[in-house]
């Protein structure tokens, strides 16, 4: 793992790069963390997907508002304080903005040595799996596969909702969903997957029962050790077939 700074229009932003061993270039994926940001649990997830054979970036998003050593994002969303906290993080990241990160993170990949391919891929988790989506809507011809678990409030009423950019994106995408989630409930499932047809892109949406938001992310409340698994085999299926080939 190495510590990296990427340059944007509004500062720089901190991150994580994992590059498997041996000589490379290998293709590359942006992993985005959930709502609690970069931490130990995701920088071994980060780990694991590089072992398969890719350049795994690990942004920090909220590196307006501080380095990832800075920002103590630890908590629980019990405490009013601490969720009205995040909420508002969250809501500072604009679709302007989320364009700017990501055309700066896709540059930075594309001047590593040990990156090859035109394309990368993207996984999101929780809040960020609507970043994934935007970040292949923005990005059409440069992200090769999407996908997003447990991703939240990806159909809502919001002009700018994810469900309504499907449409621009070029690339495979992934969506696994937790039954038990009222960012995502089933009604919104249903509005994602008839914007996915509508669209004509090629996907995948499966519903995990019993399973809840936040499933493959171990240690947390919800983690779900065979979900998990299945998630994993996912992504690797995602990006061998999109990235590797």
């Amino acid at each position: 793992m190495q510590d990296v700074d990427i340059k944007t229009a509004d500062g720089v932003m901190d991150a994580k790069l994992f590059q498997p061993e041996g000589s490379g270039p290998w293709p590359a994926v942006i992993m985005i963390p959930d709502a609690f940001g970069i931490r130990p649990v995701f920088e071994d997830m980060a780990r694991r997907l590089s072992k398969s054979g890719y350049v795994v970036l690990m942004p920090n998003v909220f590196y307006r508002d501080g380095h990832t050593s800075k920002l103590d994002l630890q908590g629980s969303f019990a405490d009013e304080a601490f969720r009205k906290r995040l909420y508002g993080l969250i809501g500072a990241l604009t679709p302007e903005r989320l364009k700017l990160d990501a055309g700066a993170e896709l540059d930075f990949l594309s001047r590593q040595p040990s990156v090859k391919g035109p394309k990368a891929g993207v996984a999101g988790y929780c809040f960020s799996g609507g970043i994934a989506v935007r970040m292949g809507a923005d990005f059409p011809d440069r992200i090769g596969a999407v996908a997003s678990s447990h991703g939240g409030r990806l159909a809502t009423d919001s002009p700018d909702s994810p469900h309504r950019l499907v449409n621009k994106v070029k690339g495979e995408l992934y969506f696994g969903h937790a039954d038990q989630d009222n960012s995502m409930p089933a009604d919104a499932i249903h509005t994602l997957e008839a914007a996915l047809k509508d669209a004509g892109v090629k996907y995948r949406s499966e519903l995990y029962p019993g399973a809840q938001h936040g499933y493959s992310v171990a240690g947390s409340a919800a983690f779900n050790a065979e979900v998990a698994e299945t998630h994993w085999k996912r992504l690797e299926d995602l990006f061998g077939r999109t990235l590797k080939a």
